[in-house]
């Protein structure tokens, strides 16, 4: 439905929105049995927040948002491995990181098996949000915009990543 601004609400903002959803980032969840350590992970609330500092437990736990351009691994460009800052859990090769100007670290592609997604409607038309596969930590949001292979941006928070060098 279109309403007197010319704006589209309700289902037909849905449906409309749902052509800007990542083609290959439908919601997906990986088996638990094919990532190490799996059951370790699973942490209360209390114990999350307990281990983790103020905002990356806001990121991880609570799915926040930190501002652009705050993250010093923005401008990270030596070889190595971006993990999740939760666990550790290996997600994206450095090889695989561009500068997508957004102010957040950006990756065309992810170590295979290690994020889940699902649809987000928090700012009504949908995202596609994704997080870790072991600790189910929120990472960021992966877009349409990024360049080959892929044609995917995942724009990570870089408070919900650590950097271990090559």
């Amino acid at each position: 439905m279109i309403n007197r601004r010319g704006l589209l609400t309700g289902a037909a903002l849905v449906a409309g929105a749902a052509a800007f959803l990542p083609a290959k980032a439908k919601d997906m969840k990986i088996d638990p049995k094919t990532i190490p350590d799996y059951e370790k992970w699973r942490l209360s609330d209390k114990e999350w927040k307990e281990r983790l500092p103020g905002d990356a437990y806001a990121v991880l736990r609570k799915e926040a948002t930190e501002r652009p351009w705050t993250s010093a691994l923005n401008e990270e460009k030596r070889k190595g491995t971006f993990a999740c800052a939760g666990c550790g859990y290996d997600l994206f090769p450095s090889d695989k990181k561009f500068d997508s100007g957004t102010g957040w670290p950006s990756f065309f592609d992810h170590t295979p098996n290690a994020l889940e997604t699902k649809t987000d409607f928090r700012l009504i038309a949908p995202r596609t949000e994704y997080h870790c596969a072991r600790c189910g930590g929120h990472q960021g949001h992966v877009f349409n915009d990024g360049p080959s292979p892929t044609g995917l941006r995942y724009c990570n928070n870089g408070v919900a990543l650590t950097f271990k060098p090559a």
